[in-house]
């Protein structure tokens, strides 16, 4: 076997290959029934690397990908699996279980997060974790423990900020601000949450010139809500992230920047919303006046806006890439009927209907069928698997070409919370657990849930930041500390 050469930014994946070297995970020999015909025997492996530095403005959609997707450039395949791996990580620390007191929040502080999940060589420090009410009309998205006694009676963790870290940052060619969001792993009963109608950006009091501009009203909501009596959602996610980039650029303000948002699933709807957000608000320009390039990596996304939302994004400058899978249902929605492949006529007399959306960015489309790895399932949910998506990136080379892995990332992620793999692997389904399900025993020898270290809530600064912005009130933060005296769980 023809040895590998040093890549730029290629770590592994999850906590499960953590005990393995960094090399040894580069040499990671495949099952026997995967050696032949399955990964690439191409030059593509054996030719030096372009380093990121040199080309990272490209990879980052400065020329919205125009060359790059069919066939598909290496080094933005290489960028499109890492940054998914920062939303899957959202899923692999978030606490799904309804039996712990800590359901509904990440299991790991944020100073340990991508240790504990094995992601240490990322290269990045969170800097902020991100909240959201659970007070509005998405159940299906939103976990609830079954515990009186809980960390919180009305916040979900749903992603958070990281900065690349000094080393990192040379090898990025720039200092790199990530934005990570939750979306739903595998169930899709949060489509039918959504109350499918278009509401103005403007409603909300997000800036925007246009009224005409619209978006879903769930994701707006899920957005812009919160609750002043909770302790970690007494600002809205979207003033956790306002006030979060806005600290980030003063405390680099000598050095080149750049914002990257990915999400999956409904934190693909959340990642482009905060991506225009961000630049309508201006947020992104520094103190000289520059403004800082902002891309989106959507990751089996649905429809956001309508089209006057989709113009305007595009028109600040907004870059989004959007991986699909073209079985997966959750990019035909909403707007099944209205949407961007309508003719044009019909979009201009449909403008004013109120359940038409249009897709922002550009789409790179891939096919589960063309892997040979994945079992024929009409589980919608196995379509939808972002770690699906991963695999199918790393085989993908462009719509004509075979299916050949690239980067020796493990198949077997895939089942890690889906059942897509062919049965003779011989992975079993939904494989990822906690030993135990996280029960240990005390002194005692009885079983119990171990308690975790106080989840952090919101930088002392936040309110700070909001003023310098024009968006902070009062009420942010005086009832909430007050009744968060009274009662420690709000």
């Amino acid at each position: 076997m023809a040895t590998l050469p040093s890549p730029i930014l290629v770590f592994p994946s999850n906590k499960f290959r953590s005990s393995t070297s960094f090399s040894r995970i580069l040499e990671y020999q495949p099952r026997k029934k995967t050696i032949n015909g399955v990964f690439s025997k191409s030059n593509e492996l054996l030719r030096p690397i372009v380093k990121l530095v040199d080309r990272w403005k490209e990879i980052h959609g400065q020329d919205d990908w125009q060359g790059m997707l069919d066939p598909i450039d290496p080094l933005l395949r290489a960028e499109l699996i890492r940054y998914g791996e920062m939303a899957q990580a959202c899923y692999d620390a978030f606490d799904y279980d309804p039996f712990s007191k800590y359901c509904g929040s990440s299991r790991y502080t944020h100073h340990k997060f991508f240790e504990s999940l094995g992601l240490s060589k990322l290269g990045y420090n969170i800097t902020r974790y991100l909240y959201a009410t659970t007070n509005i009309n998405l159940p299906n998205f939103f976990k609830q423990s079954k515990w009186s006694k809980v960390w919180s009676r009305n916040a979900n963790w749903i992603g958070y900020v990281a900065v690349s870290n000094d080393e990192t940052s040379m090898l990025l060619g720039r200092r790199d601000i990530t934005i990570a969001w939750r979306g739903t792993v595998t169930r899709l009963e949060w489509i039918a949450d959504l109350m499918d109608y278009l509401r103005p950006i403007k409603s909300n009091k997000i800036p925007c010139p246009d009224p005409t501009v619209k978006v879903e009203s769930g994701f707006l909501d899920l957005y812009t809500n919160k609750d002043i009596n909770c302790l970690y959602c007494k600002y809205s996610a979207r003033e956790q992230v306002l006030s979060e980039i806005r600290r980030m650029i003063q405390m680099y303000p000598n050095e080149e920047l750049s914002i990257t948002i990915a999400g999956h699933s409904l934190g693909a709807a959340l990642a482009i919303l905060s991506a225009y957000d961000i630049v309508e608000t201006g947020v992104d320009i520094r103190t000289d006046g520059e403004s800082i390039p902002l891309c989106v990596y959507s990751f089996s996304g649905p429809r956001v806006g309508n089209v006057r939302f989709k113009n305007r994004l595009e028109g600040l400058g907004v870059k989004v890439l959007r991986v699909v899978n073209v079985h997966d249902t959750v990019p035909k929605v909403p707007g099944l009927l209205f949407n961007e492949h309508v003719p044009p006529f019909m979009q201009k007399i449909a403008e004013g209907i109120p359940w038409n959306y249009s897709h922002v960015g550009v789409e790179l489309a891939l096919d589960h069928k063309s892997s040979p790895f994945l079992k024929d399932t009409s589980d919608l949910s196995c379509f939808h698997n972002l770690e699906a998506h991963l695999h199918l990136l790393d085989g993908y080379h462009g719509k004509s070409n075979e299916f050949k892995l690239t980067s020796k990332r493990d198949p077997a992620l895939v089942n890690k919370a889906a059942d897509f793999l062919k049965d003779e692997y011989l992975v079993p389904p939904k494989w990822r657990q906690d030993e135990n399900k996280g029960m240990v025993r005390n002194e005692e020898g009885l079983w119990m849930q171990p308690d975790r270290p106080k989840l952090e809530d919101h930088p002392p600064d936040t309110h700070h930041h909001l003023k310098q912005l024009g968006l902070a009130t009062e009420d942010h933060y005086t009832p909430a500390l007050l009744l968060h005296a009274i009662d420690p769980k709000t």
